[in-house]
């Protein structure tokens, strides 16, 4: 840490050995926040998230998932708050841009849109970066799309990812048990199977909150706690977990 003294009070000023530590501070946030999963089938997108409700707290509602568009939508890992912020971003952008070309706005444009605002707060004294990674995944005219951007504004296309807290391990197994002929079932079953093999407490699916985007509808669903049961069954016997 000595090593990082007066060079780490700003995002405008480089180490001398070439790292920003602001912008290092916030991936770290984003490594304490619970898991978030966006995984690629061929039938649809399945995004999943663990929340860690309080005892007394209403946990019908999912505060890491969130809908941009019909066709889109953002799992969050880290400082939720900044989530917030950058979704109402790309909701008001994604609205423009359906006002401006009268068609719904791609997945990436709107993942390069929210990165573009992540590397913005690295530039500038008085501002700190974002401490949130997003997953933003979708269906459009090019088909299914997830993407991930982290503080320092970069945005990656993946198939399956995992970010959070034990992003690595959870994102080894997929790379271990994900492939492109996935259903979305099987999707599903997977995203609830890499939650599960991390989870601090074992306590089924109440932690796990899901949502879907199938290519036939093009529209954020939902996934409920009864489903999600049937694919933790799933996943006990495919994933052996």
């Amino acid at each position: 840490m000595m090593a990082s003294r007066g060079y780490d009070m700003t995002p405008t000023m480089y180490s001398p050995d070439g790292r920003i530590y602001q912008v290092e501070y916030a991936i770290e946030t984003v490594k304490r926040g619970t898991l978030a999963i966006g995984i690629k089938s061929k039938e649809g997108i399945i995004m999943a998230v663990e929340e860690k409700p309080r005892a007394l707290q209403t946990s019908n509602i999912t505060q890491k998932i969130f809908q941009v568009d019909q066709h889109i939508g953002v799992a969050a890992a880290g400082y939720i708050p900044d989530a917030r912020v950058q979704v109402d971003n790309a909701r008001f952008f994604s609205q423009g841009n359906k006002m401006t070309y009268d068609e719904p706005v791609e997945v990436e444009t709107v993942a390069k849109h929210l990165a573009d605002q992540c590397h913005q707060f690295t530039q500038y004294s008085g501002v700190r970066p974002y401490g949130v990674a997003l997953i933003i995944a979708g269906v459009d005219q090019k088909g299914q799309s997830i993407y991930v951007t982290d503080p320092s504004g970069t945005f990656v296309p993946y198939a399956a990812v995992a970010i959070g807290a034990s992003a690595d391990e959870v994102t080894d197994f997929l790379e271990k048990t994900y492939s492109d002929d996935l259903s979305l079932e099987d999707a599903a079953a997977l995203a609830v199977a890499a939650i599960s093999i991390k989870a601090e407490k074992k306590d089924g699916v109440k932690n796990i909150k899901m949502a879907k985007i199938t290519t036939e509808k093009k529209v954020l669903e939902k996934i409920t706690e009864g489903e999600i049961e049937k694919y933790q069954q799933i996943a006990s016997q495919k994933f052996k977990v």
